[in-house]
C-alpha cells in the first residue's frame, strides 16, 4: 500500500513536471519578437529575399512559418525584396489564402542593410545581392526555382521542398 501511493505521488509530479514543461514552451512560442519588447534574448532570424519581393520569397515566408510552427521551431521570419515591386503578386496571394494561408505581409518593401546583418539565415531566391553588405549569417542560395509567372506550379513545389528541408536541418541543429 505504500509502495503503491509513492507510485502514484511520483507519477503526479512527473505529470506536473511534464505540464510545466508543455506550459512554457507553449508560452514561449507565442512571445512577441524579443527586439520588439526588449528582451535580450534575440531569436533566430530566417531573411527570405527575391528580387521583387512579391512572390518567391511570400511563399517561402509563409510556408516556413507554418512548418516551422508545426515542428516547435520558434523564429523571427522576414521577407523582401532587392528591387520590390508596389504589390504581392495577386496570384501568390490567392494561392496562399485558398490553402488556408495567412499572407505573411501587406507590402513588399527592400531588403536593408540591418535585415541581412541581423538575419541568421539569408535565402536568397534568384536575387542579386551586389547591392546590399555582406551577410553575417549563413546564406542559401535557391537559384534553381522557376519564376511563378513562368510556372507557378513548379516554383511552389520547388519552395515547399526547400522550405521543408530547411525547416528539419534547422531542427536537428536545435536539437543537438
Amino acid at each position: 500500500m505504500r509502495l503503491t501511493l509513492l507510485v502514484r505521488r511520483a507519477v503526479l509530479a512527473l505529470a506536473v513536471g511534464a505540464m510545466c514543461v508543455i506550459s512554457a514552451v507553449a508560452m514561449a512560442s507565442q512571445q512577441p519578437h524579443p527586439q520588439a519588447s526588449g528582451a535580450t534574448a534575440k531569436l533566430p532570424t530566417i531573411l527570405f529575399l527575391c528580387p521583387h519581393g512579391a512572390a518567391k520569397s511570400v511563399l517561402a515566408s509563409a510556408y516556413f512559418q507554418r512548418a516551422a510552427k508545426e515542428r516547435g521551431l520558434n523564429v523571427h521570419v522576414v521577407s523582401a525584396g532587392t528591387d520590390p515591386d508596389p504589390q504581392v503578386a495577386p496570384a501568390v496571394a490567392s494561392h496562399l489564402r485558398k490553402n488556408g494561408y495567412e499572407l505573411p505581409i501587406d507590402k513588399p518593401r527592400r531588403a536593408t542593410a540591418q535585415d541581412v546583418s541581423t538575419a541568421d539565415v539569408v535565402i536568397s531566391i534568384g536575387c542579386d545581392l551586389r547591392g546590399l553588405p555582406a551577410p553575417t549569417g549563413t546564406v542559401l542560395k535557391w537559384d534553381d526555382v522557376p519564376a511563378p509567372s513562368e510556372d507557378f506550379a513548379r516554383a511552389d513545389e520547388k519552395i515547399r521542398e526547400r522550405v521543408i528541408q530547411l525547416v528539419d536541418e534547422l531542427v536537428r541543429k536545435q536539437r543537438r
